[in-house]
């Protein structure tokens, strides 16, 4: 959410988010500024009239403090009434675009800022990763979809071995102080190489927490249980981001970086008919995410750190990628500057989207009421930044793509082969 006085005193750069952000029309800026000057006013109504009822009752004077009292009743119910509208409209209101986020209407207008490595060939067709793992018998979606519907799967044999090997180098690099000032030197940066704390976080959200946390969630893309105020998580941050829910941190304990590991849950229901083959676009998958709350004069380099991590990681992994800066119509409602990751997919002769890291500022935090406090006694919202460090099915397809061999089986990275007990290919399940 973004804070009233900055809305007041820039409603011009406030209009620009939402035109930009495909957001124009869901809010009426001139009303939420009447309100908030109303809302201001009423504040000091409610206070001169307590300070009335303290005269009066000095006084013993009954009779106006009984009026006082019916005063300050109806300005606390009109107060309530302000607050209640004005929420309601600020939290309609997007983050403000990063100076450098480009300007555009969607996907169209992204901008490819680092590419790395070079696109394979081979001397054979390549196969796509859902034929290589029906051929292979490491993915059955056909049994899932019998079991539990489309777009389920079952990972077998290898194929489910190298996802823990994915969580386990994951963690390799992002708990070791020494990996992580390996990561900061190669990308130049001056981010402290302070560990990330591991986490298995909860898969379910009560409703009110994932409001505040400004990733909305609809019926149609989430799966809720309104009997519950509940629903399941489209992703670890979003259960990530309030750890520090309502708390005031001291500046000397920043970064805080958290790494957490979960199962996630989406309805794909805008993609019907879309990416219906092999474990692309799945209801469940399995995702490592990191979440970071930083000061906010750090928030910025704290996003380039996170990216020079998952950039890192796929060095490591050897597979080719690129960097795009996401623009205004394609980002999401509460990040300033968002940064994905692309991986080459040889068997769609495709980048595919594998990473993501949003930049959000102190928008999450002002409405999870986390802040940091100064050496000088002072407060104010920290800075968060999220990011993907696997998706982990996606990063899978990206292997059984890139790493496919001429006889069917499919090389293990050199990096994943200590985690798969030295194993350096995938091959057929034998039952």
């Amino acid at each position: 959410m973004l804070d009233i006085t900055f809305i007041r005193e820039n409603p011009d750069v406030v209009r620009a988010a939402l035109k930009n952000k495909n957001r124009e029309g869901t809010v009426d800026l001139d009303r939420v500024l009447v309100l908030a000057d109303e809302r201001k006013m009423l504040a000091g109504q409610v206070a001169e009239i307590n300070r009335q009822r303290g005269v009066a009752a000095d006084a013993r004077d009954a009779d106006a403090g009984r009026k006082l009292k019916d005063d300050l009743k109806a300005a606390e119910e009109r107060q309530q009434a302000v607050e209640k509208e004005l929420v309601a409209m600020l939290i309609k209101i997007p983050n403000i675009p990063s100076v450098d986020t480009p300007v555009g209407p969607d996907e169209s207008g992204n901008v490819v800022v680092r590419e790395w490595g070079d696109i394979p060939t081979f001397s054979f067709a390549p196969k796509a990763h859902w034929d290589i793992g029906r051929d292979l018998g490491i993915i059955d979606s056909e049994k899932a979809a019998e079991v539990s519907g489309a777009r389920f799967t079952y990972l077998k044999g290898d194929l489910a071995l190298m996802q823990f090997a994915l969580i386990q180098f994951a963690m390799s690099v992002l708990t070791s102080q020494s990996e992580l000032e390996k990561v900061i030197a190669e990308a130049g940066l001056t981010a402290v190489p302070k560990p990330f704390v591991p986490v298995i976080v909860p898969v379910m959200i009560k409703k009110p927490v994932q409001v505040r946390m400004a990733r909305f969630m609809t019926p149609e893309e989430h799966y809720l249980f309104p009997e519950d105020d509940m629903m399941l998580v489209g992703s670890a941050e979003h259960t990530l981001g309030p750890l520090h829910m309502d708390e005031t941190i001291t500046e000397d304990r920043l970064p805080l970086r958290y790494v957490g590991y979960s199962t996630a849950f989406r309805r794909e229901a805008g993609s019907y008919g879309k990416d219906t083959k092999g474990i692309l676009r799945q209801h469940q998958f399995d995702k490592i995410e990191v979440e970071s709350f930083a000061k906010p004069e750090d928030g910025r380099v704290e996003q380039d750190f996170l990216v020079a991590v998952q950039e890192y990681l796929m060095r490591q992994l050897k597979l080719p990628h690129r960097s795009v800066l996401i623009c205004t119509g394609d980002m999401g409602f509460p990040d300033m500057r968002q940064i994905d990751i692309e991986t080459w997919m040889p068997g769609q002769d495709t980048y595919r989207e594998t990473h993501s890291s949003d930049y959000v500022g102190g928008f999450q935090a002002r409405r999870l009421n986390t802040k940091v406090k100064r050496a000088d006694g002072s407060n104010e919202p920290v800075h968060m930044n999220d990011a993907t460090i696997f998706a982990i099915g996606r990063t899978l397809i990206a292997i059984l793509e890139n790493y496919q061999q001429e006889d069917g089986t499919v090389a293990v990275p050199e990096v994943l082969r200590p985690f798969m007990a030295g194993k350096a290919k995938i091959e057929k399940v034998i039952l």
